[in-house]
C-alpha cells in the first residue's frame, strides 16, 4: 500500500512535467501564417490598390521587425537563429518583389490580390518548422499586435 501511495503521485508528477514541457514549445511559423492570413483577408476586402500595397508592406514589415526583436530579446540556439534569419530573408524577398526592389519588377496593381494569395501559399508551403518557447511566442504576438 505504501508503494502505491508513492507510485501514483510520482506518475502524476511525471505526466505534469511532460505536459508542461510540450506546452512550452510552439511553432512560430504557425503564428506568422495566421497573421498573414488576416492580411490576405484585408487585402481582398479592400478595393484601393494603394491601400492593398500598404497593407501588404505593413504586414511584411511587422513580421521582419518581430523577428528582429525576437532575436535581440531572447536567447536562441544557433539553429533557431539560422531558421529565423532564413525566414526573415524570405519575407524580405517577398517585400522586395512587391515593391520592385533588388531586381524584381513591381507587382502591378491589378495583380495584388493574386500576389497576396501567392505569398500566403508560399508561407503555407514553407518547409520549415521553427520551434520556440511559449514566452517567446507571447512576445511575437504582442509585437505583431502593437506594430
Amino acid at each position: 500500500m505504501k508503494s502505491l501511495r508513492l507510485i501514483i503521485p510520482s506518475l502524476i508528477l511525471l505526466f505534469a512535467i511532460q505536459s508542461v514541457a510540450i506546452a512550452q514549445s510552439t511553432n512560430i511559423t504557425e503564428t506568422f501564417k495566421k497573421h498573414f492570413n488576416e492580411t490576405v483577408q484585408q487585402v481582398h476586402q479592400t478595393d484601393d490598390a494603394d491601400e492593398k500595397r500598404m497593407i501588404l508592406n505593413e504586414s511584411f514589415s511587422k513580421m521582419i521587425v518581430a523577428i528582429d526583436r525576437i532575436e535581440s530579446m531572447t536567447d536562441l540556439t544557433e539553429d533557431e537563429s539560422a531558421q529565423l534569419s532564413s525566414f526573415r530573408s524570405d519575407i524580405s524577398e517577398k517585400q522586395n518583389e512587391l515593391n520592385g526592389l533588388d531586381g524584381f519588377d513591381e507587382i502591378l496593381d491589378e495583380d495584388l490580390d493574386d500576389f497576396s494569395n501567392f505569398s500566403q501559399d508560399f508561407m503555407e508551403q514553407a518547409n520549415r518548422t521553427i520551434t520556440i518557447g511559449a514566452t517567446t511566442l507571447l512576445l511575437i504576438i504582442i509585437i505583431l499586435l502593437l506594430l
